[in-house]
């Protein structure tokens, strides 16, 4: 049987509308099973937190099931790969955060593993800032203290964080690489260790979120220099930025969070996912609790989450490389 030209394109036509309207579909009656969102991070964590919340809102939203499926451990690797096995439809999400995200294929170059080459970004959820830490009892009045003594003596000013890797260690690379000091990096295998430490003055200072050094800051422990971010925040009003407080505008240390899925689900379905996410950051409730840990809901569109994974990976390929840091 012979097709004619004008048979065979109105076939693909009929093809690609079927398509269509089975795309639409699987969207609209997304989801009808429960899902499971994987997370990086531990139980009881700020991110964990805020996801559960966000979770029951969804729940409610969906008429369906959302259950927090704790993975932490292997520098964010347990969690990746764990839902880099799941079938591509949607029902099995991942809470990332920007640096396993743009800092793991620099850390781990023998893995040869890029996150957005085994995962679509679906949903933005939050930006976390980061304060500078100094002990109650520290000299350094403000950032311009710190640079200062940073500079005059190479390797003798030391800070920490709570990984190799993490915002807290990036940032201090950055804060060297921005002012041509060099400092001494040390890391801590738990956050509340860290910051007994910095109260002690050894190290001298670090990074630090509101919710995981709001403790120790309450009991008059530690005070905060500055906040590594372009405007001051609502919960420290009274806490300058870098660039007030004497240091380089372009310190701006943070961590977005967001919500992932394997490579091939639906197109529709991933766009109902962000809508239905982003509509939820709006719940009085879900703000309220953001508040608390200083994190700040954001409404990205997936463009905006790729460039901005981008612009860090760009940023954290310069100061890995710089600083010969490797995780292999």
């Amino acid at each position: 049987m012979k097709l004619n030209r004008r048979s065979l394109v109105a076939g693909a036509a009929l093809l690609a509308l079927a398509g269509g309207a089975e795309a639409q579909s699987t969207a609209a009656s997304y989801p009808s099973r429960p899902v499971t969102v994987v997370t990086a991070f531990a139980v009881g964590s700020g991110p964990d937190a805020v996801l559960r919340i966000v979770g029951e809102k969804l729940a409610t939203r969906w008429k369906q099931g959302v259950t927090v499926d704790n993975r932490p451990g292997g520098g964010g690797f347990v969690a990746i790969e764990y839902a880099r096995r799941a079938k591509p439809d949607g029902y099995t999400l991942l809470q990332l955060d920007s640096e396993h995200i743009s800092a793991l294929p620099y850390l781990y170059k023998n893995r040869n593993f890029n996150t957005l080459d085994h995962f679509d970004p679906v949903a933005p959820l939050f930006l976390t800032p980061f304060f500078v830490a100094v002990p109650t009892a520290s000299p350094w009045k403000n950032m311009a203290d710190l640079i200062k003594a940073a500079k005059a003596d190479a390797g003798k000013v030391s800070y920490g964080s709570w990984g190799v890797g993490s915002p807290g260690h990036l940032g201090g690379e950055w804060l060297d690489y921005l002012t041509g000091s060099k400092m001494t990096h040390v890391p801590y295998r738990e956050v509340s260790q860290l910051f007994t430490s910095v109260a002690n003055g050894d190290p001298a200072w670090s990074f630090a979120s509101l919710p995981s050094s709001q403790g120790i800051y309450k009991s008059g422990k530690i005070r905060y220099l500055a906040v590594a971010a372009p405007k001051r925040i609502a919960q420290m009003p009274e806490v300058p930025t870098v660039a007030e407080a004497g240091g380089p505008a372009e310190l701006d240390v943070n961590s977005f969070v967001s919500l992932l899925s394997p490579k091939g689900v639906d197109a529709g379905v991933r766009e109902k996912i962000r809508a239905d996410v982003v509509a939820v950051l709006q719940d009085p409730q879900v703000k309220e609790k953001f508040a608390t840990f200083a994190f700040q809901p954001m409404g990205f569109t997936v463009a905006e989450m790729q460039q901005f994974a981008k612009k860090k990976s760009e940023q954290y390929k310069l100061l890995i490389e710089k600083a010969h840091i490797s995780l292999d």
